[in-house]
């Protein structure tokens, strides 16, 4: 499905007005500016969409409807019924989660000795991590320093982030970068074999880190295989549906529900590290997003039944460049990089109406505030959005640039008909991150004891905005930091006479009844449900 005749006459007007963005700043934002742009524009600030949870250790505090629903939703098991007497799995470290933050975790939490299970949703790597396109962060040039990463990413967060978490972050990113690198990584370097790094929005140093377009997809590529060179034990089609906890209210393992056989099973484990990712399948006001079919938060239900802190749940980010047509890959993500390399949004006069790289909060509220403004492009199905100049990339670096970075981009779009080599991309922000979590500190310990949480599934980190890069960055560092925590952790305990419950859920759900929540809804719902509802059914 190429570009449409009435399409093709408003990309005149971007190809027109591109010499004239060659060599010309367009000026950032002011903090007046931001911040007004911020409050009119980002979803984040539309305080209808959001509600106090009526229930749980973050009583009180605004939740988006979306996980709302499920925070005050039923348990999807019979916890009355249900017994805790055969144990299928008895392991040191229980990792929920096949992304790169349970295969980080795990993989340490197996060079410290420990015996380790991963229990994953899907199949192991059916996450975000694979298909992160632009980057990974790392402060390893002479003229850059974890310090100047850390103002970065605290100004990236509105300097709401959790200061010990950023330290770590920030500390870590080298030693992560030399340590993919050692497992087989295959990062983008020059002729000399240095590494290549480019910029990323608010960032202030090139330490963007990449494999071409498809950096998540090497990564998991490799500590996959890493997982699997190491006989660590993987249990696929498996999410885990409730935790399990001692009589102490420590974690001591899950129940698992196999997707194939329809059964459930026991894991007994020491301590429990849950790398289970974000919400993105939520669709927070109805965005498109990003996020592959298994983000639908189940490590945040489970853990805040067990008692666990969230933080920064108020808070979503939406990607700026979400791909608004074809419409048959609405909000797949136009990776940062495509700005980093100097492509700008235009309006529907091609007109430039924002700095290319600003941080993603900002550049996406200007995009909505621009569309609002009627300036956006419309597809044929109504979708809004604006133009992203890709081509000019070629014009600043010369001939085949594109292809080179960005190869699976032009693969994609030339399914239908689109060559982002010659032609401009449509684009409007999608929902991408889940900037909060559970709360935990730089061990990657949470308010639970013995569980550890990593990657998405986390909060803290971030602030109120992730910049780019700091993704992949985040589930290596604490997914590494929580598996060897964790495995320490485990040493210390003798579990052989530990008796496991669901006390703490048997108290969830008298806390719901108390509340007057009705019981019209249960989770975690592991996957989203696409199917068209008849009329008589809605």
């Amino acid at each position: 499905m190429s570009y449409t005749p009435e399409m093709r006459e408003l990309i005149k007007k971007v190809e027109e007005t591109r010499d004239q963005r060659i060599g010309n700043y367009f000026p950032r934002m002011t903090p007046e500016e931001r911040e007004e742009v911020l409050n009119n524009n980002h979803p984040d600030y539309k305080q209808d969409q959001f509600r106090d949870a009526k229930i749980g250790p973050n009583k009180g505090d605004k939740f988006p409807h979306e996980l709302c629903d499920l925070i005050e939703a039923y348990p999807s098991i019979d916890w009355n019924q249900f017994t805790t007497d055969q144990i299928d799995y008895d392991v040191d470290v229980l990792v929920i989660g096949g992304g790169g933050a349970g295969a980080s975790a795990s993989l340490l939490a197996h060079e410290a000795g420990a015996d380790v299970l991963m229990a994953t949703k899907l199949r192991f790597g059916d996450a975000n991590t694979v298909m992160a396109q632009g980057g990974i962060q790392a402060a390893d040039k002479s003229n850059d320093s974890p310090s100047t990463h850390y103002l970065d990413v605290i100004g990236g967060g509105h300097y709401y982030n959790v200061p010990e978490l950023v330290r770590a972050l920030v500390s870590d990113a080298p030693d992560v970068i030399s340590w993919l690198e050692d497992l087989g990584v295959m990062f983008d370097k020059d002729d000399e074999g240095t590494m290549q790094t480019k910029h990323g929005g608010g960032t202030s140093r090139k330490r963007m880190h990449s494999a071409r377009d498809y950096t998540g997809a090497e990564i998991m590529r490799v500590l996959r295989d890493e997982v699997h060179c190491r006989d660590i034990n993987v249990v696929e089609f498996s999410p885990a549906v409730e935790l399990l906890l001692d009589k102490q209210g420590r974690a001591s393992g899950a129940i698992l529900y196999n997707m194939e056989t329809k059964e459930y099973q026991v894991v007994k484990a020491k301590t429990v590290i849950i790398t289970t990712g974000g919400l993105g399948r939520l669709h927070t006001q109805n965005f498109p997003t990003s996020n592959h079919y298994g983000a639908t938060a189940d490590g945040l239900i489970m853990a805040y039944r067990a008692g666990a802190d969230l933080a920064f749940m108020d808070t979503v980010q939406y990607h700026p460049t979400g791909a608004s047509y074809p419409e048959q890959i609405e909000g797949f993500l136009i990776t940062e990089k495509v700005r980093g390399l100097g492509a700008t949004p235009l309006n529907i006069d091609g007109e430039q109406f924002v700095y290319h790289l600003e941080t993603r909060d900002v550049e996406a509220s200007a995009i909505i505030r621009e569309c609002a403004k009627g300036k956006g492009i419309t597809t044929p199905s109504g979708m809004q959005g604006v133009w992203l100049d890709s081509p000019m990339i070629e014009q600043i670096h010369g001939e085949g640039t594109i292809e080179k970075e960005l190869p699976a981009m032009v693969r994609q779009f030339a399914r239908f008909g689109v060559d982002i080599t010659k032609e401009p991309i449509l684009v409007y922000p999608t929902l991408h991150y889940q900037n909060g979590g559970i709360l935990i500190n730089d061990r990657g310990e949470s308010s639970v004891e013995n569980l550890y949480v990593a990657g998405e599934a986390s909060g803290g980190v971030h602030g109120r905005n992730r910049l780019m890069g700091n993704s992949l960055l985040d589930i290596l560092v604490l997914g590494r930091r929580a598996g060897k925590n964790a495995a320490s952790r485990a040493k210390e305990i003798d579990n052989t006479n530990a008796e496991l419950n669901l006390e703490h859920v048997k108290n969830y759900v008298n806390e719901l009844e108390n509340e007057g929540i009705e019981q019209l809804r249960t989770s975690p719902i592991l996957i989203p449900d696409y199917t068209q509802k008849s009329t008589d059914q809605q």
